[in-house]
Formats: structure tokens, C-alpha cells, sequence
């Protein structure tokens, strides 16, 4: 039986990350990972949908080069290239994460582990046989995966999830994207870009419904210059694959054919055969119980990722990794979960962090919101790319950053400078005093800092 001072079970984005920073603390590693290094990050969802969403962005700047004097001819779209490219992006990074670990001299073995008590992981080779590994300390990393409920008659054609959507071998005319939060958003967007008919039911009032009410309107109208039709409020009564395609009924009576159907409603977390019960693991709804240390109820047992339920974000689960790694340790690493950015790789893009005014009211916080329109930023106007806002919430008393959300370019990258300051607890006078290089994307944030000062200078 090998020994180890701590096994890791999942390859994600938090489980190669804790084997990592267990590795560089001294710690005897092994991960456990029964399909592609990287997990669904880097194989099934961060990174390949980037590679399509920025083929996507690609498309369109090339359709509107006339705008800037850049005469292109008729665009058309490669898609078996655009794939092949991002299988190619995919290839390099799991492969850099493969490096890493041999580097960090963390074992790998090919299998399915289960917890066998509090200091034994089961191992099912993927070769067929069995391994087990003594641990003193396990951290479980098995993430998540597309929900499929029942009610969906899922055929892997015609119906589908995105894991099926990112092997696609060509482009379909027309898709019905059921769902229409951050993935169905994002996949409208990229699907839209390349000329596809595409529709998008969401049972809820509006898209992106976790957000900021004035991103989700943004993106409403971005897709919708897109020609995507949208529908909110609405349920899906029925969905049946035929010979052409699918056909679903809405309620309301409206019908929608569409060559394929993707559905995007949701993740399941992997929390299922993992021996948690048995070991003393508390699990609700699925998601295991974690403290500020990422510790489960089983002392020496960590969980961390997608399958704690938290936030179903990879950078959530990086950082979840490294304070699980250095709390088995001895480090007294904690999580704070109070300013994590999130992105959504649509045209526009959104980037977020910290509260929104209808949470902050929710909080007990007395706040106040301004906003500055990309219209009258230079670098926008430059780029031709003047689609939505810098918005700021903070504490009217005090003045304190609870929470910036944005809508433009790059947004993704932006929201990192917000995400300090309300990490810092900055205040809306630092924001606003602080020298921006012009012109820049994020002279955004300084602008709706002074606008809510009541002193704008440019709007």
C-alpha cells in the first residue's frame, strides 16, 4: 500500500492546484483523476469555451472591418479549423498541468477513488485493476457536471449538453439554448457570432438572473442586436427530437424548431460513490459541508471545488485548493468568499464583484449606485466598442466599495482592479483619486467613482 501525506481525488482546477501547493510545502502527493488531467476546466469548460468565444470575437471584428477601413470580403467560418484550434489550446494546457506535476514530483494515477475510512482512498484503475493509498490527509476535488433532468430527453444529437456542444463536427443553422445563465448566455453569444439562428429560454424573469439587474438588461440588448430571440419569463412545456431536428412547445402556446437543442439549466455535483457518509462526510443537497478551512466534517478530509457547492467557479476552486493544502499542512489558511470576481465571456463581456444594490439593501446596507456609460470613454469609442457601463455600489454613510459591475471589452480583465478595491474595502474617494493611464478600459471605474462623488467629469 503506497503511502502519502496527502491524495488528492480529481485533477480540476482546485485538485491539481492543492497537489501542487501540497508538493511545494514538503507534502509526499498523489492525485487521483479517472479521465483528463485539468478536469472539466481545462477539457470541458473554461478554457475551450474561451477558444470558441474568442474565434467568435474574431468573426465579428472581421465582419465589421469596413467600419475601420479594413476591407476583408465575405467572412465566412471554418468551424472544423475554429475546433481544431481549440483542441490544440486544450492539448497545451492539460499537457502544462501534466509538466507541473511530474516538476512538482506529485504521483498520478489513472483511477476512480473512493474515501475506505478517513485515511484510505480506493482506487479502480482505469487498466481494471485496484490500488489503494494510505493518506493523512485527503482532499476530494470531484467537481461537477452538466445537470440532465429527467424531464429532457437527452439523445446526445439533437439533445444536448455542452460537453456534447464542444465536440460538435459542424456548426447547426439554428440552435434552442434552455437556460440563460452564464453558459447559456455565453454559447448564444459565441453561436450568434458565427451566423447562427439561435433562441433562448429562461424560466425566470430575465437572463443572467443571479446579476445586477442593469447587466442583465446590458445583455439583453447585446444579444438581441445579435438577432438572438429571446424569451424570459417562460417555461419549456415540452421538447421532442424529430427527423429534422427538435421541436419545443413553450408556455404561452409558442412553438420553436431548431436543428438542435442545448441545454444549459444547470451543474450536478459529483458527490455521489464517493464513500462520504461512511467516512463521517456531512453532504447536503449533494454539495459537501465545508468549514473556512475547507475541512469537511471528518477530520483530515478536505473538500474543495464545484462539489462543495459554494461557488461553481474555477478560480473559487483554486483558491479553495491551495487554503486546503495549507491548512492540512498546519497552516491556519482560511477562505473568504466576500470578493470573488466573476466573468461572463459574452459580446459584450460582464465582470462582477461583491454586491449588487438589491443585495446590499438585502444586507442591511444603506448604498448608492452610479454608473458611467462606455459611450463616453475614449478607449471605447476607439475600439468601436461602446456597448455598456462601469456601475459602482457603495455604502452611502461611508463610502466604502461593496461592489463594482461591469459590462463592456475585456471586462473579464478589468473586473480584477475592482476586485481589489473591494477586497482592500477601498472607499469611492481612493477609487476616484486614484491616476488612471488614459486611454484605458478601466478609466471606467475611476469615472463612475467621481459620478457617484457627484463631481463626473465626462458624463
Amino acid at each position: 500500500m503506497a503511502k502519502y501525506d496527502v491524495v488528492v481525488i480529481g485533477s480540476g482546477p482546485g485538485g491539481y492546484v492543492a497537489a501542487l501547493r501540497a508538493a511545494q510545502l514538503g507534502k509526499k502527493t498523489c492525485v487521483v483523476e479517472r479521465d483528463a488531467l485539468g478536469g472539466v476546466c481545462l477539457n470541458r469548460g473554461c478554457i475551450p469555451t474561451k477558444a470558441l468565444a474568442h474565434a467568435a470575437e474574431v468573426c465579428s471584428l472581421a465582419r465589421h472591418g469596413a467600419d475601420f477601413g479594413i476591407q476583408t470580403g465575405a467572412v465566412s467560418v471554418d468551424f472544423a479549423k475554429v475546433q481544431a484550434n481549440k483542441d490544440a489550446v486544450v492539448k497545451k494546457l492539460t499537457g502544462g498541468v501534466g509538466f507541473l506535476l511530474k516538476r512538482a514530483k506529485v504521483d498520478v494515477v489513472a483511477g476512480t477513488g473512493r474515501l475506505a475510512g478517513r485515511k484510505q482512498v480506493a482506487v479502480k484503475l482505469n487498466d481494471g485493476g485496484e490500488e489503494t493509498l494510505e493518506a493523512e490527509k485527503i482532499i476530494i476535488a470531484t467537481g461537477s457536471e452538466p445537470a440532465r433532468p429527467k424531464f429532457v430527453p437527452f439523445d446526445g444529437k439533437r439533445i444536448i449538453t455542452s460537453d456534447e456542444a464542444l465536440r460538435l463536427d459542424r456548426l447547426p443553422a439554428s440552435v434552442l439554448i434552455l437556460g440563460g445563465g452564464y453558459i447559456g448566455c455565453e454559447f448564444a453569444s459565441v453561436f450568434a457570432q458565427f451566423g447562427v439562428e439561435v433562441t433562448v429560454v429562461e424560466m425566470l424573469e430575465r437572463l443572467l438572473p443571479s446579476l445586477d439587474a442593469d447587466v442583465s438588461a446590458e445583455i439583453t440588448k447585446a444579444l438581441k442586436r445579435l438577432k438572438v430571440k429571446v424569451h424570459v419569463g417562460t417555461k419549456l412545456e415540452s421538447l421532442a427530437a424529430t427527423e429534422g431536428g427538435v421541436t419545443a412547445t413553450l408556455s404561452g402556446g409558442a412553438t420553436v424548431a431548431a436543428e438542435l437543442a442545448l441545454i444549459c439549466i444547470g451543474r450536478r455535483l459529483l458527490s455521489d460513490g464517493l464513500g462520504l457518509q461512511e467516512a463521517g462526510v456531512k453532504v447536503e443537497n449533494g454539495a459537501v459541508v465545508v468549514d473556512e478551512h475547507c475541512e469537511t466534517t471528518a477530520a483530515g478530509v478536505y473538500a474543495i471545488g464545484d462539489v462543495t457547492g459554494k461557488l461553481l467557479l474555477a478560480h473559487v476552486a483554486s483558491a479553495q485548493g491551495i487554503v486546503a493544502a495549507e491548512h492540512a499542512a498546519g497552516q491556519n489558511a482560511k477562505i473568504d468568499y466576500r470578493c470573488v470576481p466573476a466573468a461572463v465571456f459574452t459580446n459584450p463581456e460582464v465582470g462582477t464583484v461583491g454586491l449588487t444594490e438589491a443585495e446590499a439593501a438585502a444586507a442591511g446596507r444603506k448604498a448608492k449606485a452610479a454608473r458611467f456609460p462606455l459611450q463616453a470613454l475614449g478607449r471605447a469609442v476607439a475600439m468601436g466598442e461602446t456597448a455598456g457601463f462601469a456601475k459602482l455600489v457603495a455604502d452611502e454613510a461611508t463610502g466604502q466599495v461593496l461592489g463594482v459591475h461591469l459590462v463592456g471589452p475585456h471586462a473579464s480583465d478589468v473586473v480584477a482592479e475592482a476586485a481589489m478595491a473591494v477586497s482592500l474595502e477601498a472607499t469611492v474617494k481612493e477609487l476616484a483619486h486614484t491616476v488612471h493611464a488614459h486611454p484605458t478600459l478601466p478609466e471606467a471605474i475611476m469615472e463612475a467613482a467621481r459620478a457617484w462623488l457627484g463631481h463626473g467629469i465626462h458624463a
